[in-house]
């Protein structure tokens, strides 16, 4: 048992937290067994190349309006109260993309469970910064991002398995429905786990809820990590919704569904695998070598894909996909120590509008730049990348410690 309590001291696993960490998986798995292949669905139902990229570009739009949101939410209604409201926002969409077939149909519906991951986010950064101290921030969020690849890993392949077995129309609506139910217990499972907050841990009425108020009041240091992430966002979001694309219809030897969430699942396991070292190390030393070395793989994936024409070369692409994720939660607990203690929800909520904001103008140009060639649109994002990467090594700040 002193073994036992000494593992849970070390990952940080609160009462609190282990109620996110259930919401998590089932709502993420219910979102990945049929989120992944979105754009092969819209392409079944008559939609084309500007129809996917509307929907990656309304991912990041729709993932910065409710950002802010989601934060100030959070900080109002308390964060179980909230959690509650976003999913029942997310099961909405679920509904409208499963009694209705068609693309604008799913468009619609995007744009309520898209918001899910987004809304939400704020609310489980602030419950970890609130549940657990600074020393520990970093293994939260990365034990948080841990459990969330295990529905990334697995969502797609059992996602991929039902487009096998019912086709593309019906084995994703069949995923759809299977998210909805999940979402379900996950609502039921976070209001019984997660603590009540005391009001006065909430945002007072005297404090201003405007983003822009919040931008001017970000840190300098802050300000230039926003700068970088911008950047390299746009290196992952220019080919994210193609990727599946160029696996399944573009390359020599093209991959099955069920074949590319294997390739999902090669990318979630290699993100787990260094999840917790990574985080035992960044919470005793400095955080930017960490979010540096994050940047290059992001940087280098689009790069690497452009050579790809087989399985076995994608499983080396997305290996190298999956260490992209080295240093992500020691960027979000870095977003969280330079926010002020008193509204850390409503910063990172104003950091991911303003982030994702300028990101969608690049899943948007994805879908023209693909037009062109898929390599017009991999060179590009490798350029923004390469870009983003620079400025943070040049211009990026650690905490003193």
């Amino acid at each position: 048992m002193a073994r036992l309590r000494e593992l849970v001291d070390f990952l940080g696993l609160k009462r609190s937290i282990v109620g996110l960490l259930c919401m998590v998986i089932l709502v993420g798995m219910g979102e990945k067994m049929a989120e992944r292949f979105l754009p092969i669905y819209l392409i079944a139902l008559g939609g084309g190349a500007i129809s996917v990229g509307l929907l990656n570009g309304l991912d990041n739009l729709l993932s910065a309006l409710y950002s802010f949101p989601g934060g100030y939410l959070s900080d109002r209604l308390g964060i179980k109260r909230a959690l509650l409201v976003f999913n029942l926002v997310a099961m909405f969409g679920f509904v409208i993309v499963i009694l209705v077939p068609a693309w604008p149909a799913v468009i619609l519906g995007a744009v309520f469970f898209l918001s899910w991951t987004a809304i939400s986010l704020p609310a489980t950064m602030d419950l970890v910064a609130k549940v657990l101290p600074k020393h520990k921030r970093t293994m939260g969020v990365s034990v948080q991002s841990f459990v969330r690849r295990v529905p990334m890993a697995l969502g797609p392949v059992v996602g991929g398995l039902c487009i096998d077995r019912w086709g593309t129309t019906d084995g994703v609506r069949i995923a759809f429905l299977a998210a909805l139910g999940m979402a379900t217990v996950a609502a039921v499972a976070q209001q019984v786990l997660i603590e009540d907050e005391r009001r006065d841990q909430r945002v007072g009425p005297s404090r201003s809820p405007s983003p822009f108020a919040v931008l001017r009041e970000m840190r300098p240091e802050l300000r230039n990590l926003l700068v970088s992430d911008v950047l390299v966002r746009f290196c992952e979001q220019v080919p994210y919704a193609f990727v599946v694309v160029w696996a399944m219809q573009r390359i020599a030897s093209p991959v099955s569904g069920t074949q590319f969430g294997i390739l999902t699942s090669i990318e979630m396991a290699t993100a787990m695998l260094i999840y917790i070292p990574v985080a035992y190390l960044a919470d005793r030393s400095h955080k930017k070598p960490f979010v540096v070395i994050t940047f290059v793989f992001f940087t280098l994936f689009p790069l690497a894909l452009m050579f790809c024409e087989s399985f076995p070369l994608l499983a080396a692409a997305f290996i190298l996909r999956g260490l992209k994720e080295f240093g992500e939660p020691t960027r979000k607990a870095l977003i969280m120590d330079l926010a002020p203690e008193d509204r850390k929800a409503l910063t990172f909520g104003a950091y991911y509008l303003m982030r994702d904001t300028l990101v969608s103008i690049a899943a948007f140009g994805g879908a023209f730049l693909w037009q062109i060639s898929p390599q017009a649109n991999f060179l590009a994002a490798f350029a923004c990348g390469a870009l983003g990467t620079l400025w943070f090594a040049v211009r990026g700040r650690d905490l003193k410690r």
